[in-house]
């Protein structure tokens, strides 16, 4: 095998492994589940917005929430994920979600919403099941 064949399959194999990675989710977020969510942009909880979630990733782009978007996990590590997305509005975000617990976590997001650039922090918290 020629040293093209190997870089070539190289490049492949981390390609391959970062589409499995991206579809697993984050390891950061696992033990984080769907269901009801409270979502704030401050810890004490005030003015907070109930929503059914049901994968805790999709607060990652909280600002475009039920827009078509393509979302990338760009790091994992500890209790950390961070988040590129884009939208196909032309809107889109990055988005550093911290695990504090399995029901709760804070995300810091940044980025663009009809033209206009957004960034803010949020708490959120598992709550229970959402209602069907």
């Amino acid at each position: 095998m020629n040293r093209g064949t190997r870089i070539t399959l190289a490049i492949a194999a981390i390609a391959a492994s970062a589409v499995a990675v991206a579809a697993a989710g984050p390891r950061a977020l696992a033990p984080a589940t769907g269901g009801l969510w409270e979502v704030s942009r401050n810890a004490q909880g005030q003015n907070a917005q109930r929503l059914c979630v049901p994968d805790p990733a999709a607060l990652a782009q909280y600002e475009h929430l039920g827009q078509q978007c393509t979302r990338v996990v760009i790091a994992d590590h500890g209790t950390q994920a961070v988040f590129h997305y884009t939208c196909a509005d032309g809107g889109f975000g990055r988005s550093d979600v911290t695990l504090i617990t399995p029901r709760t976590l804070r995300v810091d997001t940044q980025g663009i919403n009809r033209g206009l650039p957004f960034h803010y922090q949020l708490h959120a918290r598992r709550v229970g099941e959402c209602s069907r």
